[in-house]
């Protein structure tokens, strides 16, 4: 009995039986163990509220997306407040709310704002249900499923701290108007309209990620996931952007920022590390620094902390030297990004603040005022302050890293002797001066100490489960290919949606193939004869050769006609023959996701080991017929990282080095099925050919762990192949799963195999393609 056996749902619904077991394998490879184990438990207890079927449908079917996407931990508070639901005249609205999960993790992300959004909802629920004498009474909020369904349009709209503001218009607004407040939520009325676009300011992350994305990996060579999370919603304390080993944690919106005119500053860009009387820059020079660009210096400071800090034992010191270490450190790593983009300062400079020299007033704390201060002098060569300890410690900093490599151990003893030159009696008091000293660009350097003894300072982060890289694929890497996809509800293309890899697949054991090759000695027999029955028998001269099989004694005759003559003669004087009757170029596309190596039942071998035997006869066979013929493959982890693999082209001959790469063939992830189709018909499109054949092995539906709607890749992937058969290109679908009837018509209409009995595969293969390019 199999591991997937074992596992069980208490529920007497045939329906949700049936799509628990389907849904199963699929959840496994998402979630841990004690992740599979909450999932089941969690459907069940919504299956104990009574309300029918659909609520456990909907949870079975959207829950591992979400938990995935944010966390596992977040399936019990997703529960408890579904019982809730359940338990209140609001049990209507729980498909609903189980139906918005997904796209509020796809746009949120991470876990910290993902459970603000739930504590959104409930005090929306709360807001809206009608009261009777300040007691909650036994109707229905009628608003609730109305701002439920607006929510994946919102949050494609404005941040969580905009939908935030946007509910408590519609809450405010309309207290004893249950009419045009249902209006409201429903974006059916211009207030509510109005409203959206008023909290529409600033830059959504969300609309942004893929350029910051491609900035990260283009101008650092570098990759990290991002963890937005929100401004709006802690107003007390305002969190800070940080670098950990979850990712990059930054605001999910920022606005324009107009950068203030720096007092005494200039506009020179000289060595000089100090400016008497400097002139001043208008704000006009200055500009708008926009969110996205805000972004940018963000990613790149902590891309140079990635970089070049190293951590440090953050026992030793006080918490004033860790502030003044951490000053010449964001300096130092900033210094460096600069001899590569020297364009970084100008941004860097117009969001750093700039203090003035005598602002801190008598009796306040002015340690993060002279800090301030000190960092803009290290950043700007003409910073125009005259304090004389300022300017000692900026002609150390940059002596020192004018000298040579350097490191974080060297910036800790400049931060010491700064902090002890300049320390004062007011330093420790309770009022410190704030203005003009926060940079908002930089992080709270967090991953520059390391903690032996516990205290106050530490922050914990709940790790979710590794992926492993596979290194090998990524250092065969090109950059990424972007292709639309097809989004079917609005009937458009989403732009550049798809990133997809391509790189040569890793070489194995060519013998092996050769051993697969020999298992079917017989019917390669049978195949070689069809072949020859194929092969085009008639001959067409090609004359005007220089090297060829015979002689052409017409252009022989002329050339020497016109030797004799003292001409310049033609020397392209031989002819050869090629076959006439037969162009046709063929690529097959590998559908190389985790369900390939399955076993299927009755079976002794994987699919991937049969599809391995039906490639190579396949191969094997198009190499005696002489059609160019090239093989890719492709598995998907997101539409961020489409993956596809080169195993022949088409002027690659059946060698050793083919063999090779198909022998170390493996499968994972998902299928992304639509970019693929695309990506092979760009390169079928190129072959000077009659007949331009595409054919797709496939063993399942295309899906992703980033799409919870099933319908979603499969109108993607039908487009495709609406677009390739205007190309001129001819697909046809070979599909091994035994309910491919389901949906296989709908991608590929008539043009498609199913083939149940998969041991069968390395025969019906070849016959395929042989009686679709007769």
């Amino acid at each position: 009995m199999t591991a997937t056996t074992e596992l069980k749902l208490n529920c007497n619904f045939p329906r949700v039986q049936h799509a628990f077991g389907e849904r199963l394998p699929f959840v496994r490879k998402q979630l841990s163990a004690a992740g599979v184990a909450a999932w089941i438990d969690g459907a069940e207890r919504i299956y104990k509220l009574g309300r029918g079927e659909e609520p456990v449908l909907v949870f079975l079917e959207e829950l591992p997306q979400v938990m995935a996407q944010v966390g596992e931990d977040v399936l019990a508070e997703i529960v408890e407040f579904t019982r809730k639901l359940g338990r209140s005249p609001n049990s209507k609205s729980i498909v609903p709310f189980l139906q918005t999960l997904p796209a509020a993790a796809r746009h949120l992300e991470s876990r910290e704002l993902f459970g603000e959004y739930l504590e959104l909802v409930f005090d929306t629920l709360a807001r809206t249900s009608p009261k009777i004498h300040g007691i909650d009474s036994m109707y229905p909020s009628e608003c609730l499923p109305e701002f439920l369904g607006s929510v994946p349009h919102l949050l494609s709209q404005i941040s969580l701290g905009g939908l935030r503001n946007w509910v408590d218009y519609g809450v405010q607004g309309y207290p004893n108007d249950p009419d045009r407040q249902r209006e409201y939520f429903a974006l059916k009325s211009p207030d509510s309209l109005a409203v959206m676009q008023r909290e529409r300011h600033g830059t959504l992350f969300s609309e942004h990620e893929r350029k910051l994305d491609l900035y990260l990996r283009g101008l650092w060579d570098s990759e990290a996931v991002f963890m937005p999370y929100s401004l709006a919603w802690d107003e007390a304390r305002k969190p800070i952007p940080y670098l950990d080993d979850l990712g990059l944690h930054l605001p999910d919106v920022y606005d324009d920022f107009s950068p203030p005119l720096p007092p005494g500053e200039g506009r020179g860009e000289g060595s000089s590390h100090t400016a008497p009387h400097p002139q001043p820059i208008s704000r006009g020079e200055r500009g708008v620094i926009s969110g996205l660009n805000r972004y940018r210096a963000l990613i790149a400071h902590l891309s140079a902390h990635r970089r070049w800090s190293t951590p440090q034992i953050a026992d030793n010191f006080s918490p004033f030297q860790r502030l003044s270490i951490e000053v010449f450190e964001d300096a130092r790593v900033e210094w460096l990004a600069l001899q590569e983009f020297p364009g970084l300062r100008h941004l860097w400079l117009a969001l750093h603040p700039a203090p003035k020299e005598d602002a801190c007033p008598e009796g306040w704390s002015s340690i993060r005022h002279r800090l301030a201060m000190l960092s803009r002098a290290l950043l700007a060569p003409q910073h125009g302050y005259q304090n004389a300890i300022i300017l000692q410690f900026v002609e150390r900093f940059h002596a020192l890293m004018q000298a040579g490599p350097t490191t974080t151990r060297d910036m800790v003893q400049l931060g010491l002797d700064y902090i002890t030159r300049t320390r004062t009696a007011t330093d420790p008091t309770s009022k410190v001066w704030f203005e003009d000293t926060e940079v908002s660009y930089r992080d709270d350097n967090r991953l520059l100490w390391l903690f032996i003894e516990e205290g106050d300072e530490e922050v914990y982060e709940s790790k979710p489960r590794p992926t492993e890289p596979d290194e090998q694929l990524e250092g065969n890497r090109m950059p990424p290919r972007m292709y639309p996809e097809w989004e079917y509800n609005s009937q458009h293309y989403l732009p550049d949606w798809v990133s997809l890899y391509e790189h040569l697949h890793p070489q194995g054991d060519a013998g092996k193939i050769d051993r697969l090759l020999e298992k079917h000695a017989g019917l390669a027999k049978k195949l070689k004869r069809i072949i020859d029955l194929l092969k085009p028998q008639q001959k067409v001269r090609v004359r005007y050769q220089e090297e060829g099989a015979e002689l052409d004694l017409d252009v022989a005759i002329r050339s020497l006609i016109d030797f004799k003559s003292g001409a310049q003669p033609d020397p392209r004087i031989n002819m050869s023959h090629k076959p006439d009757g037969r162009s046709v170029a063929v690529s097959l596309l590998l559908d190389l996701s985790a369900s390939l190596g399955d076993v299927p039942q009755g079976c002794t071998q994987s699919k991937l080991e049969l599809s391995q035997e039906a490639v190579s006869l396949l191969a094997w066979a198009v190499e005696q017929m002489g059609d160019p013929f090239a093989i890719g493959g492709f598995h998907s982890d997101t539409r961020h990282d489409v993956r596809y693999q080169h195993f022949k082209g088409y002027k690659e001959h059946w060698d050793d080095t083919v063999k090779s790469r198909l022998a170390a063939m493996e499968a994972g992830y998902s299928t992304r099925m639509g970019a693929a189709l695309r990506h092979a018909g760009h390169y079928l499109s190129h072959q000077q050919a009659d007949k331009r054949l595409l054919l797709v092995l496939t063993d399942g539906e295309p899906a992703d762990i980033d799409v919870t709607d099933p319908r979603a890749l499969i109108e993607d992937a039908r487009q495709a192949v609406l677009e390739l058969s205007t190309d001129g290109i001819y697909t046809y679908c070979i599909n091994l799963d035994p309910k491919a009837d389901e949906y296989v018509a709908d991608i590929f209409g008539k043009h498609y195999t199913v083939i149940d009995n998969v041991e069968r595969l390395p025969e019906r293969l070849p016959q395929l393609f042989m009686s679709l390019t007769r």
